[in-house]
């Protein structure tokens, strides 16, 4: 991996991992940071946001970035959509499927058409996009929460597309390592609900 990629990714790690030093954590419940954290303290939800840059890179061409950009679109709509009703029935289950799928996805380098793999993450962003709306607080400014998860989603599928599309081929089998512990959790998550 070339230096300006590692530099890349060590920036997003600094910018994700920032809102954890404050000192003053009830002061980040009704904002920006709030959101920043939200996608990386449920780890179904880092996996299947990394797994959908991972597997956008795989597949290539200008999936690479659309795909990307429909899930943080439909989840954010979704989101928003749903904040503050009760729990869809199954979405956690089907939370869980999505990190199987994309988990199987990514370590068989599974391409599909590109429509059909779009369809596939616009359902998948959708149920995660229902599963933040309802986890966030009440309380919470909803500009500025979403805005913090947006951003947070945004940067951890960035790292994800660059780690698949840039790195070496040694780097696959840590890819395709990274595709079954995301299976894993999923199919994990589906045995224990």
């Amino acid at each position: 991996m070339n230096k300006k990629i590692i530099k890349l990714i060590g920036f997003a790690s600094l910018l994700l991992t920032a809102p954890f030093a404050e000192a003053h954590t009830g002061l980040a419940q009704h904002s920006f940071q709030s959101g920043l954290l939200h996608p990386m303290l449920g780890l179904d939800h880092l996996l299947a946001t990394m797994a959908v840059g991972i597997w956008a890179a795989k597949m290539g061409g200008k999936v690479r970035w659309s795909m990307p950009l429909l899930f943080i679109a439909l989840l954010t709509v979704a989101a928003i959509w749903s904040q503050g009703l009760a729990s869809v029935l199954a979405v956690e289950n089907s939370i869980a499927v999505s990190l199987l799928l994309l988990g199987l996805f990514i370590v068989f380098s599974i391409k599909l058409p590109a429509t059909i793999g779009m369809i596939i993450v616009g359902l998948f962003a959708i149920f995660h996009g229902v599963a933040h709306g309802t986890e966030w607080p009440a309380v919470v400014t909803p500009f500025w929460y979403v805005s913090g998860f947006v951003f947070t989603t945004a940067s951890l599928q960035v790292v994800g597309v660059m780690a698949a599309t840039y790195g070496a081929d040694r780097a696959q089998v840590l890819i395709r390592l990274s595709g079954m512990l995301i299976a894993s959790a999923g199919g994990w998550i589906l045995l224990t609900n």
